[in-house]
């Protein structure tokens, strides 16, 4: 009987050995992981300090001065120029990486409704450098008053609304609705605000509303990515990869008002389905 047991004591002994040094070894590999965050993080702070911060006000103004300039003189389409410039810019030096797929269920020439998540702010500079389409953003009114942006946005004509009054907000959209035309887009956030965990919160109905009144589809993107790079309410800046995946749009047709909620779900659904 002891002699049946030996082989299987044996195996059983060699198994658990075999687990304690996967263990040991899973632990040792996300301690150098984690020390090697630490050391980036750390070398990463005199850069982000001396170099990015001065460069993302620099560019701002710069760009928002040549924006305002080029808007006046030719056309506000010619001074969106300046903000791809701008984007690309401070990606570059970041440095942010941005890999795109989906670019090709885009229509040119043809006007959509884009609904995005929203993770952090460097999603801006993403949208604005490489969805390559001619859009006016939603934004919130405070922005408005920021020194040479909010006067650049202005004469670019994106769209400040006044989220503490509901009527004001409508009235401001509704009357946005006729720079919607000849392949210019309208860009939402449709959160209404940055996640702080990642995870997609409610959607507000503006986006949806608009793409039903106007008879335009809504383009569905999904950005992963940057909230590793600038989480919401930090400063805590670095470097990183990110991907956009541009979704098939969906066509508004059969949808009303009336069941305007099955098209806020369907889009949520698929922006979500490619969440990391």
């Amino acid at each position: 009987m002891e002699l049946g047991n030996a082989p299987k004591e044996f195996f059983e002994k060699y198994r658990q050995r075999y687990l304690d040094d996967r263990r040991r070894l899973s632990n040792n590999i996300k301690s150098f992981v984690e020390k090697k965050d630490r050391i980036t993080r750390i070398s990463y702070q005199p850069y982000k300090w001396l170099f990015i911060l001065p460069l993302l006000i620099t560019t701002t103004l710069i760009c928002g001065i040549f924006a305002i300039f080029s808007a006046l003189l030719f056309t506000p389409r010619t001074g969106g120029s300046f903000a791809v410039l701008w984007a690309r810019i401070n990606s570059f030096f970041t440095p942010m990486t941005v890999h795109v797929t989906g670019a090709e269920n885009i229509e040119p020439g043809m006007s959509y409704v884009i609904t995005s998540n929203h993770q952090s702010l460097y999603d801006i500079y993403v949208l604005y450098g490489w969805l390559g389409l001619d859009f006016k953003w939603v934004m919130k009114k405070e922005l408005e008053t920021v020194p040479v942006l909010g006067l650049a946005c202005k004469v670019l004509g994106h769209i400040f609304i006044d989220r503490s009054d509901t009527k004001n907000a409508v009235e401001t959209i509704n009357a946005a609705k006729t720079k919607i035309v000849d392949g210019t887009s309208v860009l939402f956030f449709p959160e209404g605000t940055r996640s702080s965990d990642g995870k997609i919160g409610p959607f507000k109905k503006g986006a949806f509303k608009m793409a039903i009144d106007l008879g335009i589809p809504v383009l569905p993107v999904t950005i992963n990515g940057t909230r590793n790079i600038l989480p919401k309410g930090s400063l805590d800046l670095m470097p990183g990869g990110v991907t956009m995946i541009i979704h098939k749009p969906i066509s508004i047709k059969g949808y009303r008002e009336e069941n305007m909620d099955r098209l806020m779900n369907k889009t949520r659904m698929i922006i979500n389905a490619s969440l990391d």
